[in-house]
């Protein structure tokens, strides 16, 4: 009885449960990635916000520190996608939607994996401007963006089809709205402040994630982390 008394209690290995952990690893992915690149931003000599991406953070001695960044947030939004899988299918967009994210988190290994070209003075004793020709790794970093960036757009129409037909429109409003201003922000022709604008850009998607998986946690004892829920837990 003594030994029942003091021994902790191990929650049980559910698929409720591990549906929950990875969906929690698509609330965290987002703030892991912003913090970790923000901090290095105000802290690596030479490096300017105003004028240099974040990308440019993976250059230079420290660059493991962003390049790890990118690798580990998009293996946490690849498991979150796993987890919306498992809550969405079968259903409308019960495939599509989840793939799109897990295309988020590629997109982000990818882009941590081929690292972009120095520039803009950055790190320092690079050109003052941008690469005249891009390297093989520096095209592959591109692609990762795309693929992260503009698959998780399409992901966000995605799960409006889906919210709408649960005549959830507040959802749909956040999805289009969602859209509207990542594309207003990364196709903005002003060159000026456009690695401000990509920031702002990402925690918006991001914070679109994140808001989603909260949604499907709330439904998880309704939808008990299976794949065969394919439905909208009721919260």
């Amino acid at each position: 009885m003594a030994q029942n008394l003091t021994t902790p209690l191990k929650a049980p290995d559910t698929p409720r449960n591990r549906t929950r952990v990875l969906l929690v690893c698509g609330i965290v992915a987002g703030p892991l990635f912003l913090v970790v690149g923000l901090l290095q931003a105000v802290t690596r000599e030479g490096f300017d916000l105003s004028r240099h991406p974040l990308s440019l953070l993976s250059l230079g001695e420290l660059g493991w520190i962003q390049i790890a960044n990118f690798v580990v947030t998009g293996v946490l939004y690849v498991a979150c996608a796993v987890g919306m899988w498992r809550v969405l299918h079968p259903g409308r967009g019960g495939i599509w939607g989840p793939l799109l994210v897990g295309g988020l988190g590629v997109g982000l290994i990818l882009a941590g994996v081929f690292v972009t070209d120095a520039g803009a003075g950055f790190p320092p004793g690079a050109p003052a401007g941008a690469p005249e020709r891009l390297s093989w790794h520096g095209v592959g970093h591109t692609v990762g963006f795309v693929v992260a960036n503009v698959g998780m757009v399409v992901g966000c129409l995605v799960f409006a089809r889906r919210f709408a037909a649960h005549k959830q429109w507040g959802w749909v409003a956040a999805c289009v709205a969602t859209t509207v201003a990542v594309l207003v922000l990364i196709l903005w022709p002003d060159t000026e402040g456009v690695s401000v604008r990509l920031v702002v850009a990402s925690a918006i998607l991001f914070g679109f994630v994140a808001a989603l998986a909260a949604r499907l946690l709330r439904g998880l004892p309704d939808a008990a982390g299976t794949a065969g829920a394919g439905r909208w837990a009721t919260p």
